[in-house]
């Protein structure tokens, strides 16, 4: 969506050339000073002209992203639900002999903005999606809602700085494999370089399990051309049942391409009562005790040419204590995806994927798996 407006120079151009009929009423200094404020229009929208979006609001660009997804699928065993949420897997009440459904939920809207100012470049971001309310029910959810401020200052909500979103594994469902951090919180962020390729970033956030203290979270990431390196530390308590525990978490990522189009990631968390920052969501305190906690994933990702690219992501976690899901429990979590995705045309991704998920209890000795074939389609603007 592009709006043309009337540029102010222009404008004041205009009055300048429609004053020469009176120039011998007019002194000299009247006409310099004329020159003068075209010359600063002009400056002021070449200075807001630089920042590219859709369409200007004043001396602000407005961006506006997203897409429309719908995704299509049929699980074999176990009801695992929009977001293929592994935890389901083993309930009775989601066994089946094979269901067919679809769900628009994944469809995105954002917007960002950006101005100058004299304290620098201001910019914000709302981002929503459609899974709030309930399946038969979507309604909008908000994702991002943030303001930057310069090149250093997050403020509001984003992806907490301890997930490693840069080595996220792609996936045609929502969730993507076990293992890994996902979570967004409000926050205050402070980020930065020195130099070489290292970039390191600082934040304090509301924290994801119930607590009366924010968390406090650092992180360094070293990136050239070919290897990604990052390392992230988070720090806090959690509360549940009166008992008070420290929180406590590492996480290490990295990615290669070893060769054209080829890609290796990795990630590795580890920590005291993080479970609810992780895709399982597992508990943060179980038995009046802190769950420690692991997770790992690995994934293999090759672009075949400018249309197709294919990959498979192996996710686990594992927890020392367990965790109800209604009638059961688990300690460990286990998923694998198959994907494949093609793009006709620069904004339209048709993409297929397997998933395999097995959930185990350690303790009591039950485990189950489940299969799942999803079909989506992606209008990207």
């Amino acid at each position: 969506m592009k709006r043309v407006l009337k540029r102010p120079s222009t404008l004041a151009a205009a009055a300048l050339a429609g004053s020469a009929g009176l120039a011998q009423a007019d002194t000299q200094s009247e006409l310099l000073d004329l020159r003068a404020r075209v010359e600063a229009l002009e400056a002021e929208n070449q200075q807001a002209g630089s920042i590219p979006g859709d369409f200007r609001l004043g001396g602000t660009s407005v961006d506006i992203y997203g897409y429309v997804k719908a995704d299509f699928f049929y699980d074999f065993d176990f009801i695992q639900g929009d977001s293929a949420f592994v935890n389901n897997i083993g309930e009775p009440v989601n066994a089946t002999d094979g269901r067919f459904d679809a769900t628009i939920r994944q469809t995105r809207l954002g917007i960002r903005t950006s101005t100058q100012t004299g304290i620098g470049l201001l910019q914000g971001q709302l981002e929503l999606d459609l899974f709030g309310g309930s399946s038969s029910s979507p309604e909008l959810r908000v994702r991002h809602a943030n303001i930057q401020i310069g090149d250093h200052w997050l403020i509001g909500q984003t992806w907490t700085n301890f997930m490693p979103i840069g080595q996220y594994p792609a996936s045609v469902e929502f969730n993507g494999p076990v293992g890994i951090a996902f979570a967004r919180r409000p926050q205050v962020r402070y980020s930065n370089s020195f130099g070489n390729g290292f970039d390191y970033s600082l934040s304090i956030e509301e924290s994801a399990v119930p607590s009366d203290d924010p968390v406090f979270t650092a992180a360094v990431q070293y990136s050239n051309d070919v290897v990604t390196a990052r390392i992230a530390g988070l720090t806090g308590n959690a509360v549940s049942g009166g008992v008070e525990t420290d929180q406590t978490g590492v996480t290490l990522s990295g990615a290669i391409t070893p060769w054209n189009g080829g890609l290796f990631q990795a990630t590795y968390v580890t920590g005291e009562a993080i479970g609810p920052l992780l895709i399982g969501l597992g508990d943060a305190i179980s038995g009046g005790q802190a769950n420690d906690a692991d997770g790992y994933t690995l994934e293999f990702r090759q672009q075949i040419n400018d249309q197709w690219n294919v990959g498979i992501a192996y996710g686990r976690e594992d927890y020392d204590l367990p965790t109800s899901t209604g009638t059961l429990s688990f300690t460990e979590l286990e998923t694998i995806h198959v994907n494949a995705f093609y793009s006709p045309a620069d904004n339209l991704t048709f993409s297929a994927e397997y998933i395999f998920g097995e959930r185990n209890d350690t303790i009591s000795g039950n485990s189950f798996d489940g299969d799942r074939i999803q079909l989506a389609v992606q209008l990207d603007f």
